[in-house]
């Protein structure tokens, strides 16, 4: 996992957000230099051991992954960003019964657990999305992290309808589908989090119970 999975998730591993970095930090030499990538490229796999579920393949990245390191210290251009939103949009998938929602309860352990996809992790223990490190999800929260938006009162604010909770699971599933080259995991895309998850998760911010839309 690699450029999107830079952001508040632990649960990618210390070692891609080492790698993603150092990506970047070549961006800034030779965007363009495909010669010195390749060459980067070939000195972190051999840098890198894996260990435990934390294997050499997270190196490898997407054309996602890619186009967003290539633009890390430049511009986006418009152009591009609607060629990422617009590929990640088409990997969007909703569960086959419809039902988007789940339970808040569970979604809000979720959210608060930063557990999973490290070496040390059990891989047959489900990861949490640790949403806190980024966002703000209630007004009792002593701590949170700020790299994204406030997500207190999601649904309160924008409305408890079939469009919102069909935005949110698709938020959840794969944000480059909204935003080219966030930082935000895409938690189905790459099966960080499983089905039932996402719909807990979506709970979260839909439910008019939850404390989120408090």
């Amino acid at each position: 996992m690699m450029k999107n999975i830079v952001s508040c998730l632990a649960l990618a591993g210390v070692a891609s957000v080492a790698i993603a970095g150092v990506l970047h930090g070549c961006a800034t030499t030779s965007v363009d230099d495909a010669d010195v990538r390749a060459r980067a490229t070939a000195m972190m796999k051999s840098s890198f051991k894996a260990r435990g579920q934390a294997q050499l393949s997270r190196l490898d990245q997407d054309e996602t992954q890619r186009l967003c390191s290539e633009y890390a210290n430049r511009s986006l251009p418009p152009s591009v960003a609607e060629k990422i939103q617009q590929a990640n949009l088409a990997t969007v998938k909703f569960p086959a019964d419809g039902n988007l929602v789940g339970d808040w309860k569970a979604g809000e352990r979720i959210a608060q657990s930063g557990q999973g996809f490290q070496y040390s992790d059990n891989p047959q223990t489900p990861a949490g999305a640790n949403c806190y490190a980024c966002h703000q999800l209630s007004a009792a929260e002593l701590a949170y992290g700020t790299i994204g938006p406030s997500l207190y009162q999601f649904g309160k604010l924008r409305g408890f309808t079939d469009e919102t909770r069909k935005y949110a699971w698709s938020k959840v599933y794969n944000a480059e589908a909204f935003n080219a080259c966030s930082n935000m995991p895409r938690f189905g895309h790459q099966h960080i989090l499983t089905e039932q998850q996402i719909r807990d998760v979506v709970a979260l911010l839909m439910d008019p119970a939850s404390p989120v839309n408090q």
